[in-house]
């Protein structure tokens, strides 16, 4: 006797078991599981883009770190006792240290040029300052006078920096501001505070003689 196909329907929809096919509990308890591992396979893809954003975040604060690290201990250590003019003319002291509480942070001459092929002279003026968050180094063509060449960000997102001193007696100064205008001091410490490192202490040797 063949069976009426309204009745293979309402038993596969009541819950009997059908020939062929899911019965409607089953498709319910598939298309459940289905959405739970497609709602955990989001959730682990957003998991994994903010852990590699994050992740990049990290290293390129890293970076920027090692690399402002890397150039004040070459300027730093090749720091040369030769007073200075500034763009006024009025002369200034071989090496400005301030505590940090003002844009300009330090200003030096050192020995050599980070472009050799186009170094007019034997020397370099630098500066450091803070803007608006930024942490910059100023290069100038000359080291009387004249305007910066050129200026790099080192760091950005820097809520703070402080900076000391150390002379050749073993004691720290806020800020350097010797008698004897082409003095150096003998070692240069900042604690910077920035929103990707947190806060950072770094011990900077400062080369040079005649200090």
């Amino acid at each position: 006797m063949r069976r009426s196909p309204f009745k293979a329907g309402f038993e596969s929809l009541g819950g009997v078991p059908a020939k062929n096919g899911f019965t409607l509990i089953e498709m319910l308890i598939a298309l459940t599981i289905f959405g739970m591992i497609t709602t955990a396979g989001v959730a682990l893809l957003t998991m994994t883009v903010r852990t590699q954003a994050t992740s990049e975040r990290l290293l390129e604060s890293l970076s920027a770190e090692r690399r402002t690290n890397a150039l004040l201990i070459a300027d730093l250590g090749q720091a040369a006792p030769r007073a200075w003019r500034d763009a006024d003319g009025r002369p200034q002291q071989a090496f400005i240290g301030g505590a940090g509480d003002r844009p300009l942070l330090l200003a030096l001459v050192r020995r050599g040029w980070d472009d050799e092929e186009s170094a007019r002279s034997s020397v370099q003026r630098i500066e450091y300052r803070l803007r608006e968050g930024r942490l910059e180094r100023w290069t100038f063509a000359a080291v009387d006078g004249g305007a910066p060449v050129a200026t790099a960000t080192l760091t950005d997102n820097v809520r703070q920096v402080r900076l000391r001193y150390r002379d050749r007696r073993g004691d720290w100064h806020s800020v350097w501001d010797p008698t004897n205008p082409v003095q150096l001091p003998v070692a240069v410490e900042m604690v910077s505070d920035s929103a990707g490192q947190g806060l950072v202490r770094a011990l900077f040797l400062v080369g040079g003689t005649g200090r």
